[in-house]
């Protein structure tokens, strides 16, 4: 989603808590996803329609954006209920550049590399970084969220905690159908109405979404990510992509030797130190998260065949480093205690089957991972 302060672990389709370690969304939530009468939120659609009118929304494209729209308390329980995740940059980088999104990301690249290539040569940004955006923003399109866009931005504008910003984003939803960009039936995403492949929001879509493929849509729903990953490269090229410019490097690394930086960071201690050049900058624009920009960075690198960071990360505070972690939901799972995969971050899912284990067999109930927990089950 463009220039949104919240990371992509809040506001995007959350491909980052669809991890193995990560926080899954609550069935309840899901199932409360679908419209209910709420009289309040009638009231508020029909003051809303004489505004989007003064704004020069037909009477026709209002009707038919709010056939079959409803209020949707689903979204308010996310809106309420999100979590300011702290990930070490470790466990961002376990997740943003996982083996299987890296090896995804290179098959990503091989499929589309000659549209990939006619979007680099047009505006100048790294194919790599585009796809990188892509994998961490819906998992190279597999979840760009099936959200109806109206209910969800109207619902969040008659709650009003952030009333005035996503009447806006209503307001910008009603233009992108009126210019018959898509339908209401085809406009979907994420529950706060991030869209498409890539995640824009209503105002960003109409700023910078192109129409790449010339059929006359700037269609960022379709399978075809084509007017997806153009519209994100023409976003980070206007907001100052420098062609030919790495993103930045670990210090030490080609990349990071081959200009000035203008910043060396270190995010976490031990771990890499990172130079960082204009280009980071750039990608920030796109999530305001240094973690998010690293992420995608160094996710592009590794989808373009480079290394992983030299640097260790050493142990975490329970002793255990990220290959110990792994090993641990390895072996809960294999003894019964499913962690939903392993990818080292210790998150809902790992603690629920860590406890499972610990009361199972006599243990004080901590959800909490050890190096004794870690002998326990074969280390």
């Amino acid at each position: 989603m463009i220039n949104r302060r919240m990371f992509t672990l809040g506001l995007g389709s959350g491909v980052l808590t669809a991890c193995a370690g990560g926080t899954t969304e609550n069935r309840a939530t899901v199932s409360r996803m679908k419209p209910v009468p709420n009289s309040g939120w009638d009231a508020w659609v029909a003051g809303f329609k004489a505004r989007a009118a003064g704004q020069g929304i037909s009477r026709s494209t209002i009707d038919r954006a709010f056939q079959g729209a409803g209020y949707l308390p689903g979204v308010i329980e996310r809106d309420r209920n999100q979590v300011e995740f702290k990930r070490s940059l470790e466990d961002y980088l376990a997740i943003a550049a996982s083996d299987e999104r890296i090896n995804k990301g290179r098959q990503m690249l091989q499929r589309h590399n000659g549209t990939l290539t006619q979007i680099e040569s047009r505006y100048g940004v790294d194919k790599e970084i585009v796809v990188a955006i892509w994998g961490l923003e819906s998992r190279y399109g597999e979840r760009r969220g099936d959200v109806p866009v109206i209910s969800a931005l109207s619902t969040l504008a008659y709650d009003g905690r952030r009333g005035a910003f996503f009447e806006k984003q209503l307001i910008a939803a009603l233009k992108i159908l009126q210019n018959g960009d898509t339908t209401p039936e085809n406009m979907t995403g994420s529950w706060a109405g991030a869209m498409g492949h890539t995640q824009f929001i209503p105002t960003s879509y109409l700023a910078y979404a192109v129409d790449f493929t010339g059929d006359g849509r700037r269609d960022i729903w379709s399978d075809d990510p084509t007017d997806s990953l153009a519209s994100t490269a023409a976003y980070l090229s206007r907001a100052g992509w420098v062609r030919g410019q790495p993103w930045g490097g670990e210090v030490g690394s080609p990349a990071a030797s081959s200009g000035t930086p203008v910043a060396i960071l270190q995010p976490q201690k031990p771990g890499p130190r990172i130079a960082v050049f204009r280009n980071f900058q750039v990608i920030k624009r796109y999530n305001n998260s240094d973690s998010y920009a690293i992420g995608v960075g160094h996710l592009a690198d590794r989808i373009a065949g480079g290394p992983p960071f030299r640097a260790s990360f050493g142990p975490d505070e329970n002793g255990l480093t990220l290959e110990d972690r792994k090993a641990l939901q390895r072996r809960l799972t294999a003894a019964g205690y499913d962690t939903q995969g392993a990818d080292g971050v210790i998150g809902n899912n790992t603690k629920a089957a860590i406890s499972a284990y610990q009361r199972a067999n006599g243990l004080p109930v901590t959800g909490e991972p050890s190096v004794s927990l870690l002998r326990a089950l074969g280390g």
